[in-house]
């Protein structure tokens, strides 16, 4: 899991984070100042910083900028101050994104998850993806079911991707609203059952593939159907 160090004066803060995201498995280091975190990113490699702008000693522009004369490990400002100057230098120096107090834990995992997508190394992906008489074709967007073209509407194929990507892996509603919708997206759970509903319709006798998971949300569990109907 990716190895997180948080930059910021206030330990409330820092101890809120650190609890909040230990939650996702990540590999927390904190640092109380500029000078500190200086220090432990010379001494280690970081996946990802989260970095406070007012701190003492140093401040945070200047961290950002003697981290991006060596590297380009992704930071997410934490500020309280939002002026459009601050945000516009921060983008300047090369920050991947810009988060202001007072924020939300559960919106800033969903951006630690988002820009850690990003900076991953590109994989080479399938083009398309065959599961039985079931066929994704990435390049094409496009479905056919035993040779039928099947019409998606544009997130019930995202979603279907999304699951032909990471088949048997078992996810939360929050979990796909997250990854499919965007972590900027107002919905609810609501949303995610309606779409898995419609998208078993189009899946016709492949609808059980998706299936649900009690308590926690769906998977794509493509078992060959002549072992279900054994």
């Amino acid at each position: 899991m990716a190895k997180l160090l948080i930059v910021d004066d206030e330990k409330n803060i820092r101890e809120l984070l650190k609890e909040y995201l230990s939650i996702s498995n990540y590999t927390i280091s904190e640092a109380a100042d500029g000078l500190e975190a200086l220090k432990l990113i010379e001494q280690e490699a970081f996946d990802l910083i989260i970095l406070d702008v007012m701190m003492p000693k140093v401040d945070g522009w200047t961290v950002c900028r003697e981290v991006r004369l060596k590297n380009r490990t992704p930071i997410i400002m934490l500020t309280a101050r939002g002026e459009e100057y601050d945000k516009l230098l921060g983008f300047e120096l090369g920050i991947d994104d810009y988060v202001v107090k007072p924020f939300s834990p559960k919106e800033l995992t969903a951006r630690i998850k988002a820009v850690l997508a990003r900076s991953a190394p590109v994989e080479e992906h399938p083009s398309t993806f065959v599961y039985d008489g079931l066929k994704l074709d990435i390049d094409a967007r496009t479905l056919t079911r035993d040779g039928e073209r099947i019409s998606l509407s544009p997130k019930e194929y995202d979603l279907l991707q999304y699951f032909m990507e990471n088949p048997s892996r078992a996810f939360s509603r929050e979990q796909l609203l997250t990854s499919v919708w965007g972590y900027d997206f107002y919905g609810d759970d609501r949303t995610v059952d309606s779409h898995i509903k419609s998208l078993r319709e189009r899946l016709g006798r492949y609808r059980s593939w998706i299936a649900t998971v009690w308590g926690l949300g769906y998977k794509f569990e493509p078992i060959p159907l002549e072992e279900v109907t054994r």
